[in-house]
């Protein structure tokens, strides 16, 4: 039946906590570090004890519901789900700063985020009494439909409906995004490897990385087990994941699950960053759209433009399983016509199960080692 298994990487073969723990800590930088806004009401530091980021994690996606709220509207990136988080608090402060500073606010409004603003806003934001509110994110975008990298641009919306100021500066393609793209690896890589991921030392020196910190999801020797098993049968073993490739290799190298997957097939979120670069008129580009998958489906070498014109949903979908945790997992698959398995090793575990059985997922598994169990 199957010919071709590709499978996510966060929530099926390893833990996304550390991620969400990066995501929480890049938004809290960006909020409290002097070399960014600087407000007040928090002390930040680069090299935070466990403690403290566990605080920090829990206050700014108030106790996950941020992140469960995201993950079912199909956002499926962590740089995604920091570029909503911040953005949002960055929209409250201005919001408050209109009331004194109208002008000086439209036009931060209407131009792109970049370094320089963040500095405009922090110079407008001294002695200004204003508290972070990171509860309040589930219930303005709530009040939307919108799905997917949709969320981002709802943005505009909420700067509509608070300032009265119409803008489009919030989207996939801006400055801001890219920010904080680039603080987001900082965290998740650390001093000693981010240079090599975003092409410059760390802006804020002092962080030690997760890279190290990595959780498989089942014992790495049992899923090496069942991944062998895989192979062994014939099937074509790939990824498509929202990682960069250096957070997707090198944990999968050390645990010794590399190998049992073609390397033709492997598609990153640094593969999907270059084509959305490439062709911006297509970003974009990361999951819950179906590039990733497509392209792991026809492989690294083929032609960026034959992913694009392929024909969806495809003629053969029955060959095809992808082997998510997400809602974007699923919405991408469903996308391309092939088949689906849900594995309830994501943010909310089994609480999962009620909302695959409501979208119909193709299967279900407790993890990826069930997957046996269905071949």
């Amino acid at each position: 039946m199957f010919r071709t298994i590709l499978f996510d990487v966060d929530g099926v073969l390893l833990s996304e906590e550390r991620y969400f723990d990066a995501s929480a800590l890049t938004v809290w930088e960006m909020l409290y570090s002097p070399k960014y806004v600087g407000i007040g009401g928090d002390t930040f530091e680069p090299a935070p004890q466990e403690e403290t980021i566990r605080r920090v994690r829990a206050e700014v996606f108030a106790d996950d519901n941020v992140l469960d709220f995201v993950k079912t509207r199909g956002i499926n990136a962590n740089w995604d789900m920091v570029y909503l988080a911040f953005s949002y608090q960055l929209v409250l402060l201005l919001t408050e700063l209109h009331k004194t500073k109208p002008e000086e606010v439209r036009a931060i409004l209407t131009s792109q985020i970049h370094r320089e603003a963040i500095a405009k806003v922090k110079k407008l934001a001294q002695g200004v009494d204003f508290t972070v509110d990171y509860a309040a994110f589930v219930a303005d975008f709530e009040k939307s439909t919108v799905e997917k990298q949709a969320l981002l641009v709802y943005l505009n919306e909420i700067v509509r409906e608070k300032t009265g100021i119409e803008t489009d500066i919030f989207s996939r393609n801006s400055e801001l995004w890219d920010l904080c793209q680039e603080t987001f690896q900082e965290w998740y890589l650390g001093d000693r490897l981010v240079a090599d991921s975003i092409g410059r030392p760390s802006y804020q020196e002092g962080k030690k990385g997760f890279l190290d910190d990595e959780i498989p999801i089942v014992e790495p020797a049992k899923m090496a087990e069942v991944l062998a098993e895989l192979k062994n049968r014939g099937y074509d073993l790939g990824i498509g994941t929202g990682r960069p490739r250096i957070e997707t290799i090198e944990p999968l190298k050390a645990m010794g699950l590399l190998q049992y997957f073609n390397p033709n097939r492997i598609v990153t979120a640094s593969d999907v960053l270059d084509t959305e670069k490439r062709y911006p008129e297509r970003a974009p580009l990361a999951k819950p759209q179906p590039y990733c998958y497509i392209k792991g489906m026809l492989g690294m070498d083929c032609h960026d433009d034959e992913c694009f014109s392929l024909p969806l949903p495809i003629e053969n979908g029955e060959e095809v399983l992808v082997v998510g945790d997400s809602v974007a997992d699923y919405m991408a698959a469903r996308s391309i016509g092939c088949k689906f398995a849900a594995t309830l090793t994501g943010l909310t575990g089994q609480e999962a199960r009620a909302k695959f059985e409501e979208l119909q997922a193709d299967y279900i598994l407790d993890d990826m080692t069930y997957i046996l169990t269905i071949l």
